[in-house]
C-alpha cells in the first residue's frame, strides 16, 4: 500500500472548549465503539480552554464519516465543547499555505 493510500483512511478530530473532566473520554469511547484506532493525540489547556487534536485511523471503522461527524457534535453538545472531525486530505487542503 502506497502512503497515499494509507493516509486516505485518517481523520483529524479538533476539540475546543472549556475544560472539564471526561472530555477525552467522551470522545475516545465513541471512536472505539467503532472500531477507530487513535493513532496520535495532543491535548493542551491555554488558560481554562481546552484544545485536543487527534489523528484517528477509520480504516476498520464501523460507521461512515458523515455518522461519525454526527455522533461526536452530539456528544461536544453535551459535554459543552465543539468537536470537528475531518477527513485528513480535506484538513490538509483548509490549511495549506
Amino acid at each position: 500500500m502506497c502512503s497515499k493510500e494509507k493516509n486516505s483512511q485518517r481523520v483529524v478530530v479538533t476539540v475546543v472548549g472549556m475544560d472539564k473532566v471526561g472530555i477525552i473520554a467522551g470522545v475516545s469511547s465513541i471512536l472505539a465503539a467503532y472500531r477507530i484506532n487513535i493513532l496520535d493525540i495532543s491535548q493542551t489547556i491555554l488558560q481554562d480552554f481546552f484544545t485536543m487534536i487527534m489523528i484517528a485511523d477509520i480504516a476498520q471503522a464501523e460507521i461512515d464519516l458523515q455518522k461519525l461527524q454526527t455522533l461526536l457534535q452530539v456528544k461536544g453538545a453535551e459535554i459543552g465543547v465543539q468537536i470537528r472531525v475531518q477527513h485528513e486530505d480535506v484538513f490538509k487542503f483548509m490549511h495549506r499555505i
